[in-house]
């Protein structure tokens, strides 16, 4: 394993999570009756790390 390939593996992990908290950011400026309406999960505000979506067990 080469030490390019590992920087290419973190840069796009890095990617995939920016773009994920991108989404979430995007869908908590939304207001709740339209979240209901395309029945994305229900948001849960976290004191230390901030709202967050809850996943389904």
């Amino acid at each position: 394993m080469s030490i390019l390939s590992s920087i290419g593996r973190i840069a796009t992990r890095y990617a995939a999570t920016r773009a994920r908290y991108r989404s979430e950011r995007a869908l908590l400026s939304l207001p709740i009756e339209l979240r209901k309406d395309i029945g994305w999960p229900e948001i849960v505000t976290d004191a230390q790390n901030g709202p967050r979506i809850r996943r389904a067990p």
